[in-house]
């Protein structure tokens, strides 16, 4: 069983092999099997896996834990699974962390030296400092780690933990008590480090992330003088503010950092240093396309508008470089990009004339004047991340290569649009953000939305007003939109949901979180057009609907009742809708779902005879959640008959099901059925 021995350096991971995406939308409920989502039958592989996950508590880990786990301490276990190629060992300890059956003893057998990706954010009570340091000694070759929640491990053993995992690419942190020190050890021993996830980590201050950036971000300066003196300055700043900096000195260039993740973390000194340390980072991080930091909104203002000189006082207490140095040598760097991308493309007769512009152009380029570098911007606009879009060059003469930005509010859009023209996801939030100029927010969101017209992918807002204000954003930015996030909207009977849908007629996800009408409906809500005449989503895989409720209430007030047919329309023309979640809605849904099942009956019966049958209304659901609605247990059984995929529905707190019902329902071995 487990023995002793060094790493197997032959046990290399090999590539992904293409059954691996199919196990993962793999089902499971009970001891039952599962085939695809396209109903094709299981490969030997997979079943075989599957076999593991279910087989081996009772063998291998029963063994290990009897005889040897709290026995003897391995460095390397040589057990069961070390045949198995990394990808494989991955994917069964997905299916356990999943399936809530991984245990101490079981991760020990699964972390053999093959393994390239491992992630425990769903099992955080295991990760403890013994696990850490078995991981540090068996899995070196770790790309992904996922040590998400892990609220008991130390700052000090993950410093230890990092300096074997130099081949990371991608490292969570979140909601872990990491401190400068982890941030530190990271940029000294991670250099390959593409992902960085530390968001909730309150012990980290805005300015403890700094070190990312690195320290030679000036070496390339033409002034050989000054470049040795920012170096010096930031390596001296760094050793006067970490107790560990004497052991880890600043690193030779930045991370090559694609996605930075830092929200919900500790707080600085004072008031506007989140908003300098993020514009330090996304000055100094020239690969950076997904971020998430605090004050986001005010940095990329700074940075656009030339207001550099307002960081001055953090650049001094942090014995940092002004930003102003900072963004001198980015907008140098990027024109010397930008030269040699025009010389590389250029004919091969006209590659000469081109060196000799840039050496031209890099002879007249002067590091210390401000002039020098404004009347040098001007190759930088052939660079262009919108391939041929009109764009208006931002007053700092920079294009950042942002594509994913979250936390931005509507006064920062314009300024964003014309620093970061390649975004293509963004969460807004309108909440902490007030117009003096008299134009609405909704307004206000669609204007600065209107640079990334017809590239917009994903679309998140926070609006704490009606729901009618966003809109006019949503129909400059809707056509291209797959998913739209809209939270803390207000809504009433005469909100435009129909509207909404027809202006983002390609979304694959739609999740809505409103609070409820406070005044009933009047009139009759049967008004409206037939389905086929209603506008609908036939792309959407994923739907929430979710109205907070006073806890007070049993059931939620029937105040909007025309979302009956808004609901119909989204149920009928949403074939290919796998998930569902439909919470506390002010309307009936009961009857919505009985039309839409009767619906998709007749057209079962319609299509009977043909060799093509379309997709069905519910057809494809998986997952359905109706907490604190009508819906009655025989409407979930024949959703359950109609819908062979389901496997899980949560009817919590429905009042017209009744324990006896719900004990009943369990008959259905395939579905989990939640209620309380």
């Amino acid at each position: 069983m487990p023995l002793f021995r060094a790493l197997d350096e032959r046990a290399g991971a090999k590539g992904l092999r293409p059954w691996r995406r199919g196990l993962r939308s793999t089902e499971w409920m009970g001891g039952c099997w599962r085939t695809h989502e396209d109903g094709s039958v299981l490969s030997l592989t997979q079943m075989c896996l599957l076999s593991l996950a279910d087989n081996m508590k009772e063998v291998w880990v029963k063994d290990y834990a009897d005889n040897y786990l709290d026995h003897y301490t391995f460095r390397y276990i040589m057990g069961p699974f070390n045949p198995l190629p990394g990808e494989l060992v991955e994917e069964l300890t997905w299916l356990l962390s999943t399936r809530k059956q991984l245990s101490r003893a079981a991760l020990h057998l699964l972390l053999v030296p093959q393994l390239r990706g491992l992630s425990l954010e769903r099992c955080p009570g295991l990760v403890t400092p013994a696990l850490c340091t078995h991981i540090a000694a068996r899995c070196q070759g770790l790309w992904s780690l996922d040590l998400s929640g892990a609220q008991q491990l130390p700052s000090k053993v993950l410093c230890e933990t990092l300096p074997s995992l130099c081949a990371l690419r991608s490292l969570s942190l979140a909601g872990v008590p990491c401190d400068r020190s982890v941030i530190w050890t990271v940029v000294s021993c991670c250099r390959m480090l593409r992902r960085l996830d530390v968001c909730r980590c309150q012990l980290l201050s805005p300015a403890a992330l700094l070190p990312l950036g690195g320290g030679a971000l000036y070496s390339s300066s033409p002034s050989p003088s000054s470049s040795c003196s920012v170096f010096t300055s930031l390596s001296q700043s760094y050793a006067s503010s970490s107790d560990l900096s004497s052991s880890f000195p600043p690193s030779p260039s930045p991370l090559p950092l694609s996605s930075l993740l830092a929200v919900d973390i500790g707080i600085g000194e004072q008031e506007g240093d989140a908003a300098a340390a993020a514009a330090y980072l996304l000055l100094s991080l020239p690969y950076l396309e997904r971020v998430a930091m605090e004050d986001l909104a005010q940095a990329c203002l700074l940075i656009e508008q030339r207001e550099l000189g307002l960081a001055d006082d953090f650049a001094a207490r942090e014995r940092v470089p002004r930003l102003e140095e900072v963004w001198k040598e980015r907008v140098h760097r990027q024109d010397r990009d930008s030269w040699r991308s025009k010389r590389e493309g250029a004919p091969a007769d006209k590659k000469a004339e081109s060196e000799e512009e840039e050496r031209t152009f890099s002879m007249g380029y002067d590091c210390e004047t401000e002039e020098g570098a404004i009347n040098n911007v001007g190759p930088s606009c052939s660079h262009n991340p919108t391939e041929g879009k009109k764009h208006i060059l931002s007053q700092s003469g920079l294009i950042l290569p942002l594509k994913d930005v979250k936390g931005v509010t509507c006064d920062s859009l314009d300024s964003l649009g014309r620093l970061c023209p390649g975004i293509n996801s963004i969460s807004v939030d309108t909440d902490e953000y007030e117009d003096t100029s008299g134009r609405s927010q909704g307004c206000l969101l669609a204007g600065g939305l209107q640079t990334w017209s017809g590239q917009l992918r994903s679309l998140s807002v926070h609006h704490p007003g009606p729901l009618v204000d966003l809109l006019l954003a949503l129909q400059v930015a809707g056509p291209s939109l797959i998913s739209l996030t809209l939270e803390g909207v207000k809504t009433s009977p005469q909100s435009p949901l129909l509207e909404v849908i027809k202006a983002c007629s390609k979304l694959r996800h739609l999740h809505i979180s409103a609070e409820p009408p406070n005044t009933p409906q009047e009139g009759d809500e049967d008004h409206l057009q037939e389905d086929w005449d209603l506008p609908q989503l036939p792309n959407l895989c994923s739907l929430t609907l979710s109205f907070s409720y006073e806890h007070n209430q049993m059931k939620p007030a029937m105040s909007w009742m025309s979302l009956k047919k808004v609901l119909q329309c989204l149920l009928i023309g949403s074939p290919l809708l796998e998930k569902l979640s439909l919470v506390s809605l002010p309307c009936p849904v009961n009857c919505v779902f009985q039309y839409v099942l009767r619906r998709a009956q007749l057209d079962m019966q319609r299509f009977s005879d043909s060799p093509s049958t379309p997709p069905m209304p519910l057809g494809r659901v998986q997952h359905v959640d109706l907490l604190r609605t009508d819906v009655q247990m025989r409407t979930v059984k024949s959703l359950m008959q109609q819908s062979k995929r389901l496997k899980y529905v949560d009817v919590s707190y429905c009042w017209q099901i009744s324990q006896l019902e719900w004990l009943d329902s369990k008959k259905f071995s395939k579905v989990t059925v939640v209620w309380v």
